[in-house]
């Protein structure tokens, strides 16, 4: 089993994670201030989490993984500085509590890192190309939108991304019948927490 063939088998669940009203309405300039803002908030809490996930995984992983994991964790030091800038440019609060989902993701990005480093590994690279696809698919968005797709959208993130899923393919390639099967069901549970994400934002009103 490979990350490729995850993607064919499970190709409906995938569109769900990656293709979404609230992508669609920041590409057309139409989405709510109320229903992005609210993205905006609660990502920066995931992300926050995420870079906490990313940290663990650098324990179980291989030496030979490292340079690729370090880079990602040096990028994300970057995006919460990021993060914290976009919502001072909106008066946004950071401080406040993470909505249910966010925090359902939060509690099983904190549990993988109890699961086999190939577990880890292709949930690591899901999460991260579950962006660079949602914001490239809907192609260029308008202003000021388009500065948050070019960011998980550009062809270096595209190209990091890449390189997770090779560290990911290595180790699967490898792993038992068990922990593939499990690294399967880890695969749909991120597809539908970011399928549900995005509708968190999106269900959020003026």
């Amino acid at each position: 089993m490979n990350c490729q063939e995850l993607l064919k088998k499970y190709s409906e669940q995938w569109q769900a994670a990656t293709v979404h009203p609230f992508l669609n309405e920041c590409k057309l300039g139409t989405i709510k201030p109320k229903q992005f803002n609210t993205w905006l908030v609660q990502d920066y809490l995931f992300v926050v989490e995420f870079t906490r996930m990313v940290g663990r995984i650098l324990t179980y992983a291989p030496t030979s993984h490292f340079d690729v994991i370090l880079m990602g964790i040096n990028a994300l030091q970057d995006e919460l500085n990021w993060f914290q800038d976009k919502a001072r440019e909106r008066q946004l609060n950071l401080n406040i509590e993470k909505q249910s989902t966010c925090a359902e993701y939060g509690i099983f990005m904190n549990k993988l890192t109890e699961m086999p480093y190939p577990i880890q590994a292709t949930a690591l690279w899901e999460i991260e190309l579950a962006y660079n696809q949602g914001w490239q698919l809907p192609g260029e968005m308008l202003m000021p939108y388009n500065e948050f797709a070019n960011r998980w959208g550009n062809p270096e993130f595209t190209n990091y991304v890449k390189l997770l899923e090779a560290q990911a393919n290595d180790v699967l390639a490898s792993a038992s019948k068990t922990v593939q099967s499990q690294s399967e069901a880890t695969f749909l549970n991120v597809a539908r927490l970011e399928k549900d994400f995005w509708q968190m934002a999106y269900n959020a009103t003026n």
